[in-house]
């Protein structure tokens, strides 16, 4: 709105200084939209709490994670209300609204944000003990990637460039995928919102580790989005990546903000709203950013929660097929609740996975001067 608001006064001097340009640069907005996230959701945060208190919206522990969760029962769910209201408020207020990049932001935030807050609402609300039936949930994760392939896949003037999966590790090369970027879309997507779901299982650890991987996203949006950086590094420059800096920025920002609530012992839980929604979040930026493969580094703790959940569940009807008694290969999965039961502290559990998360951006980070 600021962008929009002060655009005609950018030429206004005011003793003898054009203080409204500073309304257009990137790195002024980015700032002040991480301020706006972090304060908006360290002030709502209280007030969410005791509204979801009051309603009995609160976490009902399941009976397939360790013993030691019981305590956390009766705890407020659904702390995805305060990230996203945060993050769409500070974007709002700081982000060139025309800018086509956001506005699928924005779509993709509000789409998966509702499917996260129904499958809530009827756990909480309803008291549904799954909540929204699996089959749909996924249909309404693919609906979306659909249309973001869709949108991204005709819509571009440039069909080859946006089709294409920068390599890392690799000077000026990129797989071209064609037409099958429509189904890898609806891949990341899915895959990614689901992995960060699995991941939202101990207190803050959802939470520190999208910051982490929002913060490499959100670096390699900037150094994209300007074209002398993206000279220098011999990277692709993308005209809309820019804006793309400051929605990260407020990303990070009221994640900030809710894990003030959210640290061990937590008074809220981001719930599905939150979690459903953050994973396809950082999907959608890693896909605008022709970023796919950076993002899986930089993201590493999803991808091994994922496959730990993966490896578990197969071969445990594996050899139950084999043996006629199925085997695990973790005491529990995901794999945050396999070291729980090895009797580490979930505090430690968690910090460990932050230094883990901040060592795997790095590398990502480095990669760029491999190109």
């Amino acid at each position: 709105m600021f962008y929009h608001l002060f655009s005609p006064l950018v030429d206004k001097e005011i003793f003898g200084y054009s203080i409204f340009n500073v309304f257009q640069y990137v790195t002024f907005r980015a700032i002040a939209a991480f301020i706006t996230a972090l304060v908006f959701s360290l002030f709502l945060g209280p007030k969410f709490i005791r509204l979801l208190k009051k309603h009995q919206a609160v976490e009902t522990i399941g009976e397939d994670v360790p013993i030691m969760h019981k305590q956390k029962q009766g705890t407020p769910t659904m702390g995805g209300l305060i990230v996203l209201s945060g993050l769409l408020i500070a974007s709002l207020l700081w982000n060139n609204l025309t800018n086509s990049h956001i506005l699928i932001m924005f779509l993709t935030t509000i789409w998966l944000g509702c499917v996260g807050f129904l499958d809530d609402y009827l756990k909480n609300f309803r008291h549904a003990k799954k909540g929204l039936i699996a089959k749909y949930k996924l249909l309404a994760q693919v609906a979306l990637g659909l249309i973001i392939a869709a949108i991204l896949y005709y819509g571009s003037p440039d069909r080859e460039l946006i089709t294409k999966i920068n390599l890392p590790f690799l000077k000026d090369t990129a797989i071209q995928l064609g037409w099958v970027f429509i189904p890898f879309v609806i891949f990341m997507i899915v895959g990614t919102s689901n992995a960060v779901n699995l991941t939202d299982g101990l207190d803050g650890l959802a939470g520190g580790t999208i910051a982490f991987s929002g913060f490499a996203l959100g670096a390699m949006a900037y150094f994209k989005g300007h074209y002398h950086i993206a000279n220098y590094l011999n990277l692709e420059f993308i005209q809309n990546a820019g804006e793309l800096t400051i929605f990260t920025s407020a990303l990070i920002g009221t994640i900030m903000g809710f894990l003030w609530y959210n640290s061990k012992p937590a008074e809220i839980f981001l719930g599905d709203t939150g979690s459903l929604s953050l994973g396809g979040i950082l999907a959608v930026l890693a896909i605008l950013l022709r970023e796919e493969v950076f993002f899986a580094i930089a993201g590493g703790i999803f991808v091994a929660e994922a496959f730990s959940v993966i490896i578990q569940r197969y071969y445990f009807k594996y050899t139950k097929k084999k043996f006629g008694k199925g085997k695990r290969v973790f005491l529990c999965a995901p794999i945050h609740h396999h070291f729980e039961l090895k009797g580490i502290k979930e505090e430690k559990i968690v910090v460990r996975f932050w230094i883990i998360a901040a060592l795997l951006v790095a590398v990502a980070l480095g990669t760029i001067k491999l190109r």
